[in-house]
């Protein structure tokens, strides 16, 4: 080991990114992806579920209930479970779909994506529908997602949805990333990128309303859809001096969810303080269902960054599309 320097420390040598397979706390399984900048992310095999993103100082990005229970069929409260084929309770499956209570495979050989030289640490996961799952949702499908990260640490989430039916049939789905960011405070943070945005309100019977203001702020429950929301989000956390900067693809909606006090303290699985820790931004599919027919694919994205704050959506380029 080297002697010990009175110089500043230099900043950590990079390691070779990695992924590597282990278990959780309860037995669960999980992959440790590993950015050689020291970003890493933690995905587990129950949900298809990231449950943990963390920055080179590790930080940690996602919000995880304190009171989370990572033991099936109960969804894991926190990190970025996936709604499928169905949000919320809209439909006559569970809430939110079965794809965050199954288990899921790693897939070994899955089909090439745009080559991206600055993604070298990724895991594939594939869902297929077992008998159960086709006697709730007669449909044959397969669903791949890839969870990334970059050179940078940004996360990238990108799914695909293909349709295998063998009998013509075609076939429409809801879809959301159900993105639980960690926040210092919910009454300090504001979201830039959808104001002057239709909205239906989840809390008043899904009724259609236009948001007003400059930016959403946080003083109460909050339930919404933002429809044809733009492909770039800045969620600004003062305290933290720090920004989620959310861009998304084929994924038209976005829902902003903050349970608040009430709903939290009759929430088994979660604090009834950690409403005030979390904030839900999802990219979705939800007004507009996706329709597949047989063999069509459905691809969507989500990217995620942490940058020091002061950033606010204005400063985006409008014209900058998602590179795959």
């Amino acid at each position: 080991m080297a002697a010990a320097s009175s110089s500043s420390p230099s900043p950590p040598t990079p390691q070779p990114s990695s992924v590597e397979r282990t278990k959780g706390p309860t037995s669960l399984e999980k992959l440790v992806l590993r950015e050689a900048r020291g970003w890493s992310a933690e995905v587990h095999l129950y949900g298809g579920q990231v449950t943990s993103w963390k920055n080179d100082h590790g930080d940690e990005l996602l919000f995880v209930s304190s009171k989370a229970i990572f033991k099936p069929p109960k969804a894991i409260r926190g990190g970025i479970p996936i709604c499928f084929p169905q949000f919320g309770t809209q439909g006559n499956l569970e809430k939110h779909g079965f794809a965050r209570n199954r288990l899921w495979v790693i897939d070994d050989n899955p089909p090439p994506l745009p080559v991206n030289t600055a993604i070298k640490t990724f895991a594939d996961l594939i869902l297929k529908p077992s008998e159960e799952d086709l006697k709730i949702w007669p449909h044959s499908f397969e669903f791949r997602l890839r969870v990334a990260l970059a050179s940078g640490g940004d996360l990238i989430l990108t799914s695909r949805i293909r349709n295998t039916n063998i009998d013509g049939r075609t076939f429409s789905f809801q879809f959301a990333y159900h993105t639980y960011l960690s926040v210092s405070d919910i009454s300090e943070i504001r979201v830039e990128g959808l104001e002057t945005l239709d909205y239906l309100d989840n809390l008043n019977e899904k009724e259609r309303f236009t948001e007003q203001g400059d930016a959403i702020v946080f003083e109460a429950e909050v339930d919404k859809i933002y429809l044809d929301a733009p492909p770039k989000i800045a969620i600004i956390d003062h305290e933290k001096k720090r920004t989620y900067v959310l861009r998304k693809d084929g994924l038209p909606d976005t829902v902003v969810w903050n349970p608040w006090d009430k709903k939290s303290k009759n929430t088994q699985d979660l604090g009834d303080e950690e409403y005030k820790r979390m904030l839900c931004v999802e990219p979705a599919a939800v007004e507009k269902p996706i329709t597949l027919k047989p063999g069509e694919e459905w691809k969507g994205r989500m990217e995620l960054s942490a940058v020091p704050s002061s950033y606010c959506s204005g400063q985006l380029d409008p014209e900058k599309v998602l590179q795959d």
